[in-house]
């Protein structure tokens, strides 16, 4: 019986064979398709290499200086014009290949999170004296990009036909908004076509939406005072931090549902006997409407200037942050869902399943079949109302340009974003494996669009008509304040 099950496996796998080889004979594209997916295959050791040594680095947003060279060196090795420090953000770059239509571009990013430092083990395992962590899996998303640039510059330097790659070195994506300063510096204005990933515990190319989000830091001044001996001649800048968390926590019950607002206390003084002089909060709002946004944020800041006023302290704000949501693009979706579905998911081997098995039992309610990391995920083309719960520094590329991405099953399924379990896949072969499922995915999609501009035009008059035709004039949310590259220290 065995030995027919196997037979039966071999003849199917032959014939799996022999048709892609016939299609690849009738369609010349797939065949260089499959040739770019080879070569990845071929360096994965190589690119998996790349990604780990910058999970070791973990460095924090617009910190991103060892990471950030990495990345630029294997490009310049490649024979990629590089351009350093743009936008004002000295961890940020471009590279280019090519020259003349289409130009696309992909995105590429590295920033850690603070407080997430993890070993790659399935348990938790922080790693003493490490101030941040690859929760997000960044270390992975600019690895991928970058090898997916060059295998479409070596296809355009084989092929000796017109097009142009641009590879976008982003810092910062984690609260810092890098890439909303490169679109206001007009980085993208020539770019045809923008490609992006991100790490997940998912295969799936949606054309979804994010939250559009806007953020700052208040900072009360108080009087100090000793708080026993003279507590009325003391003015507590807590008590303005505090009760400005009070209205918005009561607000709650008078915005929008999908509203998201959060906080942390920053700064809260030094000790219980001293009426705090000065104080911190660092505040979060999110909405998929920016103009909602925008109303929502206004009250925020009334709040501030009211617990200002009913304590006796003053404050001011800094916006740090602030980014549109996602404008999803149905067409560009559509096309990377398909080259997903050729590419496939993640296969684990034996070591793999041991270690997403122990992954999987610390989910509790969200643990699920760890074979999912094997599956695509059926498309979604309800663009509007599939939205994300995060928000990403991509909404503002995807309003001057058109832009499309998808996720890969880098994590255990089920695992979130931002948590250790994240973390420590992101620096092993799960992640890695994930990793290379995005470039292979990144690179065809790429090709595809260089041959063929029909796509382009569509997915360009849809993106139109979506972000409101000739009218409409991109405005940063964070105004035209320099790039906070202190926000992490």
């Amino acid at each position: 019986m065995k030995k027919c099950v196997l037979l039966v496996l071999s003849m199917l796998s032959f014939a799996s064979m022999a048709q892609k080889k016939k299609a690849a004979i009738a369609n010349p594209l797939e065949a260089e398709k499959q040739a770019m997916i080879g070569n990845l295959d071929k360096r994965f050791d190589e690119y998996a290499k790349i990604s780990k040594q910058i999970w070791d680095y973990a460095e924090l947003g617009y910190m991103e200086e060892k990471s950030s060279l990495l990345l630029q060196e294997q490009l310049r090795k490649e024979g990629f014009q590089v351009q350093a420090g743009i936008a004002g953000i000295p961890t940020a770059f471009v590279a280019t290949y090519g020259a003349g239509k289409p130009v696309i571009g992909i995105l590429g990013e590295y920033d850690a999170l603070p407080g997430l430092a993890q070993e790659a083990t399935p348990e938790i395992k922080p790693i003493p004296n490490q101030k941040g962590g690859h929760g997000c899996g960044h270390n992975l998303f600019g690895t991928a990009s970058v090898a997916a640039a060059i295998e479409v510059k070596n296809w355009l330097q084989k092929s000796g036909k017109p097009g142009t790659v641009k590879i976008y070195g982003c810092p910062a994506e984690e609260g810092g908004s890098g890439k909303v300063y490169m679109v206001r510096e007009g980085y993208f204005n020539d770019v045809d076509v923008v490609l992006h990933w991100h790490p997940s515990s998912a295969n799936a190319a949606d054309a979804s939406t994010s939250l559009a989000n806007k953020n700052a830091k208040f900072r009360f001044k108080g009087i100090a005072s000793h708080a026993a001996a003279a507590p009325e001649r003391g003015r507590s800048a807590l008590d303005g931090v505090e009760s400005m968390n009070y209205m918005i926590n009561m607000m709650r019950e008078h915005i929008p549902q999908d509203t998201r607002i959060h906080y942390v206390i920053t700064k809260g003084g030094e000790a219980p006997n001293v009426v705090p002089a000065y104080a911190e909060v660092y505040y979060y709002a999110r909405h998929k409407d920016r103009a909602i946004l925008q109303s929502i944020w206004k009250r925020i800041e009334n709040a501030a200037q009211g617990a200002a006023l009913g304590t006796g302290t003053k404050v001011e704000w800094e916006v740090l942050g602030g980014v549109y949501n996602l404008l999803p693009n149905v067409t560009l979706a559509t096309l990377v869902h398909q080259n997903m579905q050729k590419v496939g998911g993640v296969v684990y081997n034996e070591e793999e399943k041991k270690f997403a098995e122990k992954i999987a039992e610390t989910l509790g309610e969200q643990k699920q079949d760890i074979n999912n990391a094997a599956k695509i995920k059926n498309f979604n083309d309800a663009s509007e109302s599939a939205t994300s719960g995060g928000s990403t520094d991509v909404g503002d590329v995807s309003w001057v340009v058109p832009t499309v991405g998808l996720g890969t099953a880098t994590w255990v399924p089920g695992s979130s974003a931002h948590s250790w379990q994240s973390t420590a896949a992101s620096g092993m072969s799960i992640g890695q494996k994930g990793m290379i499922v995005a470039a292979k995915t990144l690179a065809i999609t790429a090709l595809d669009l260089m041959n063929d501009q029909a796509t382009i035009d569509k997915a360009k008059a849809e993106w139109l008509e979506k972000r409101g035709g000739a009218d409409f004039k991109y405005e940063a949310l964070l105004g035209d304040r320099k790039p906070a590259l202190d926000y992490r220290k």
